[in-house]
């Protein structure tokens, strides 16, 4: 019950932050890209915070603790590689935001907005999430002879 409670609260400070500063609003973002015509440098300052506050966090917690609170280990990416699978989901990931204006963490907050084309992308993320699920596994498997 606490980690459904804890993560609740998390994941409620998350939305509140990304609907503060602007991240839901599709036309805000599409104007951060847009440099040439109608730019927008604010969400450079919510990146920038960001950043500061995850490496500022990060050092703290990795000091003070041996593993989080409700698991017995942190859950660490082991892999270092820059491969395909890392630049390509990246590309995809910002193509993706680039033409929607949304990236999954401000679609999920946005989804209570009523926006028309927010169910759409979350509902285009899950079946991306399915696709490249479907297609790891595939390539995983050995070619039958």
């Amino acid at each position: 019950m606490n980690r459904l409670v804890s993560a609740f609260l998390i994941g409620g400070v998350f939305g509140l932050g990304i609907t503060v500063s602007g991240m839901i609003n599709p036309a805000k973002v599409l104007n951060f890209f847009d440099i040439a015509g109608t730019w927008d440098p604010s969400l450079i300052f919510v990146m920038g915070g960001g950043l500061a506050i995850a490496f500022a966090g990060y050092r703290l917690v990795f000091r003070r603790r041996k593993a989080p609170v409700f698991e017995t280990a942190f859950a660490l990416p082991t892999k270092r590689a820059i491969d395909v699978e890392l630049v390509g989901g990246a590309a995809v990931f910002g193509i993706g935001w680039g033409i929607a204006g949304f990236c999954p963490g401000g679609a999920i907050p946005a989804l209570g907005l009523g926006y028309s084309a927010t169910p759409i992308f979350v509902a285009a993320v899950i079946a991306g999430i399915i696709v490249a699920r479907f297609a790891r596994a595939r390539l995983a498997q050995p070619a039958a002879t």
